[in-house]
């Protein structure tokens, strides 16, 4: 199974909704591995490591988000520096 790596930045109403917490959970269930944080513009913004078929359905997953999230855009970019994380995290500034 190829594995894939991806940057994904999630645009919209998108801080305050229990993004981050969701997030890791849905990755849990699909075993992909990574981070997520907020960003200073407020975004949202995922590294993401997994099997090609749960990578699909995490970005499709990113594009509704939590029930209180109002997602935007997602902009989806390959990432080439394979960060090596043991399940996955939540940043905190």
């Amino acid at each position: 199974m190829p594995i894939e790596h991806y940057k994904i930045t999630v645009k919209g109403r998108v801080q305050g909704v229990f993004f981050r917490a969701s997030t890791q959970k849905k990755a849990s269930q699909l075993a992909i591995k990574g981070a997520v944080k907020n960003t200073p513009t407020g975004d949202v913004e995922i590294i993401a490591t997994g099997e090609n078929q749960a990578m699909q359905k995490f970005i499709k997953w990113c594009h509704k988000g939590p029930l209180a999230a109002k997602v935007t855009e997602v902009i989806v970019e390959p990432f080439t520096n394979s960060v090596e994380h043991a399940g996955f995290m939540i940043i905190k500034h």
